[in-house]
């Protein structure tokens, strides 16, 4: 660990009360950084800063992982709140160690099914945590509107029948406790029975519980169909099959949408090959402007 930056010592003294004695940068996104910082005391906890021009900030987190830490193990939320009169934010929480469901798959220490299964019970009890009416929803509009500002005309067009399944759910849908980004390094193997907790809910949301799932098969690279079934195996809670091929359509193609060029792109590319293929009633075909058969 080296010297803190001076927004992480101001994190800790307006939050904490205390010094930070030393920080470890963990990860730095475009609105995010986060850092493991050790304490006068000895304890390592994790900061996370927020910058004013974030869409979601610390205190919607932190309200996200307050809602749901009776349903799911998660950090301990120890401080949060504005931390410069600009609008920047730091959420501060318990540091859970480094050792994630992904280094354990990746290492051959868990099976990718058994790894899968685990992903499925977090999300079946995830989604069980009540959801508050004053919790603003995620409309369905805003994550394709942005989603369109970052795709080809001719590749949104070609999903149209994907995004109309999706927004045909019924209002009555139930919303839950939606993650937003559950993949295997989401998942922290904390504790002597190295117990898994949910971590990063920067995207933690109340919407439709397929999306969830969706984005959790996506990213774990679920696309076999057996892949599918151990992962909904362990996840009780009723879901339409359809939505959810719809949904993981839509989480694909934002995950091309966002990928870099050259492997990155390809692999993407790679993978809606694949679901055109698989779920051809899901898209549109180019040459007639009718949904695949």
């Amino acid at each position: 660990m080296t010297t803190p930056p001076l927004l992480v010592s101001r994190a800790c003294a307006t939050l904490l009360g205390t010094p930070a004695r030393s920080a470890e940068r963990l990860k730095t996104g475009s609105r995010t950084a986060v850092y493991k910082v050790s304490l006068p005391d000895g304890r390592n906890i994790i900061v996370k800063l927020y910058a004013p021009t974030a869409s979601r900030n610390a205190i919607t987190e932190a309200t996200a992982i307050r809602a749901v830490e009776a349903a799911v193990p998660v950090p301990k939320v120890l401080g949060c709140g504005a931390t410069s009169d600009a609008g920047a934010t730091a959420l501060i929480t318990s540091d859970l160690g480094t050792r994630t469901l992904g280094t354990a798959v990746r290492s051959g220490r868990i099976p990718h099914a058994q790894a899968l299964k685990e992903l499925g019970g977090i999300l079946d009890r995830l989604h069980r945590a009540p959801v508050a009416r004053s919790v603003p929803r995620r409309p369905f509009f805003d994550s394709v509107s942005s989603l369109a500002r970052r795709c080809p005309s001719d590749l949104f067009d070609r999903i149209a029948p994907a995004l109309a399944l999706i927004a045909d759910a019924p209002d009555t849908a139930p919303a839950v406790w939606c993650h937003g980004d559950l993949h295997f390094d989401n998942v922290v193997l904390s504790g002597p029975r190295h117990t898994p907790h949910l971590v990063d809910f920067t995207d933690a949301a109340p919407g439709r519980r397929e999306s969830d799932v969706a984005h959790a098969l996506v990213m774990a690279a679920a696309h076999t169909p057996w892949d599918r079934d151990a992962l909904t195996s362990n996840y009780s809670l009723a879901l339409d099959d359809a939505r959810l091929s719809a949904w993981v359509v839509l989480v694909t193609v934002g995950c091309w949408a966002h990928s870099a060029p050259g492997r990155d792109r390809a692999l993407w590319s790679s993978r809606l090959a694949d679901l055109t293929r698989r779920t051809p009633h899901l898209f549109r075909t180019p040459s007639t402007g009718r949904t695949s058969r």
